[in-house]
């Protein structure tokens, strides 16, 4: 039985994470963590002649969250602008996993039309907090896997 190496495990600081809005590309570089899904639900499908209940997609919702270190701006101009205009700005963005150290190399993946939802801080004082961050979190529209991961060079056994 084959199994991966951990030298092959892909560290989950080796990456960047870029915003882009009206054509302006912004390194999200205060980011912590970012993290997109696809939530898929199902609906049970019971039919007469067996007690197996099957189950079929029936959508799936596309979430993120993320986590960065207080002091970018681009959240709060983004509420900003929707308090000042009734509309929530889209943007894309674009997830890159690139651990020099493993053999499987670097993967890619651009969220397309991305809102943010949820509470976004406007300003913040902490006398408690030596290193600020904030939890934010969006939906997207649609997704695409840019550059994939290579199979690992070598397996152990």
């Amino acid at each position: 039985m084959s199994f991966l190496l951990g030298r092959d495990t892909v560290h989950g600081a080796a990456g960047k994470a870029f915003i882009t809005q009206n054509g302006q590309v912004t390194e999200l570089f205060g980011a912590k963590k970012v993290n997109a899904q696809g939530e898929v639900s199902s609906n049970d499908m019971k039919v007469i002649g067996t007690k197996k209940i099957q189950n079929k997609p029936g959508g799936v919702k596309q979430t993120g969250t993320g986590t960065v270190y207080y002091g970018t701006s681009i959240f709060a101009e983004m509420l900003i602008q929707y308090i000042r205009t009734g509309e929530m700005p889209y943007f894309n963005m674009q997830l890159t996993n690139d651990d020099k150290a493993s053999s499987v190399g670097t993967q890619t993946v651009a969220l397309y039309n991305c809102q943010l939802t949820g509470t976004i801080p406007l300003a913040v004082l902490d006398a408690d907090t030596d290193m600020m961050t904030f939890d934010f979190s969006f939906t997207y529209e649609d997704a695409e896997i840019l550059s994939r991961f290579n199979p690992p060079s070598e397996l152990g056994t």
